[in-house]
């Protein structure tokens, strides 16, 4: 198959509430809750977008013509390249009542293994989930990341107990989803925002890397960072928890700037790692983040379309685009490696 067959594929599958546009930004899906859209007015997704578009890159082949690396070392982990993919929670709410996000996981996890990269998966409201989500990341090479949601602090602990024997590489929290919707009544039996401290406990009880998802100040990284945590991802939850927030691209600079000087400060105490997501549609806008300081970065929507598209094979298409489009980005603005990539090679 080629991603243009994937696309026409996922239009047959994915139901009433999925466009599947050329290139997924929002737009056309609008508001649609539960679904792919953005909180009212609708704009959040879009915004995330543009935001991406607003960033240019520097051309510069005055370069050794030597091959392109785009693998890393990431949390103690090795990647194929700087890439997660998304958490999902429920994409029979959203888009066929018939779906299960247990076997968009398990389709996720074997394009991630044959790729290289993790893929980051979430419950939803339905904690049954987990028991073949495990299963899926033992037979994909442990490429699983857990991804909680701001539940009690007993109950995200209870959940981190079913890895007992096998500990997945990372485990994260997501703490804005307390604002999405159809978690309220969930949230609402002793869940919802956290503390410092909150986080301080289960960073302590994980025994892995602990990663904090939904980040979008450079204070709200501070308090990340004074929880523990080994990476954070800058994320407005694909503007589906609330409209006229900033883009991640806008506030990334800024986090960038106070998780650095904080790491600065703890020296070789304490490292935390800034991932990033929300309207990255590209291995352009993969290079783009890194040149402004993430060290990785995360995509949802267009994952889930190329499984509707083609399941784990259209997963597979997609990621290898990806590639193919960051290496070539690298190859024309002269880095050969990731760690090559810096500032002077966008231009804002």
């Amino acid at each position: 198959m080629t991603y243009q067959e994937v696309l026409e594929n996922a239009k047959k599958r994915i139901g009433p509430n999925c466009k599947v546009c050329p290139v997924c930004n929002g737009l056309a899906c609008g508001n649609t809750m539960p679904g792919p859209g953005s909180k009212a007015p609708g704009n959040g997704a879009n915004d995330n977008y543009k935001a991406w578009r607003n960033i240019k890159l520097n051309v510069d082949t005055f370069v050794p013509n030597t091959p392109i690396d785009t693998s890393m070392e990431l949390l103690g982990l090795k990647l194929a390249m700087p890439l997660i993919t998304a958490p999902i929670g429920s994409i029979a709410m959203q888009f066929n009542p018939t779906d299960d996000v247990a076997d968009f996981n398990e389709k996720c996890m074997a394009a991630c293994e044959s790729r290289g990269i993790f893929h980051a998966y979430g419950n939803g409201r339905d904690q049954r989930i987990w028991d073949r989500a495990i299963e899926s990341g033992k037979a994909h090479g442990n490429c699983g990341i857990p991804v909680f949601n701001p539940g009690t602090n007993e109950g995200i602990m209870g959940l981190m107990d079913l890895y007992k024997d096998c500990l997945p590489q990372a485990m994260c929290v997501v703490v804005d989803s307390a604002g999405l919707p159809h978690l309220k009544t969930f949230n609402g039996k002793g869940g919802g925002t956290k503390t410092v401290e909150d986080l301080r406990e289960l960073k302590a009880y994980a025994k892995v890397p602990f990663i904090v998802k939904g980040i979008m100040s450079a204070r709200t990284a501070l308090k990340a960072v004074e929880a523990g945590a080994d990476a954070i991802i800058v994320s407005n939850h694909g503007g589906r928890v609330l409209s006229d927030t900033p883009a991640t691209a806008e506030v990334l600079p800024e986090i960038v700037a106070a998780v650095k000087a904080a790491n600065a400060a703890a020296g070789a105490v304490h490292q935390t790692k800034i991932f990033v997501d929300g309207g990255i549609r590209s291995g352009l806008d993969v290079f783009k983040a890194l040149a402004m300081g993430a060290d990785a970065c995360l995509i949802c929507r267009p994952v889930l379309i190329s499984y509707y598209g083609g399941g784990q094979e259209g997963i597979e298409i997609y990621l290898d685009k990806i590639k193919a489009e960051l290496e070539d980005t690298m190859y024309m603005c002269g880095a050969r490696k990731i760690a090559d990539i810096n500032e002077s090679m966008i231009r804002v």
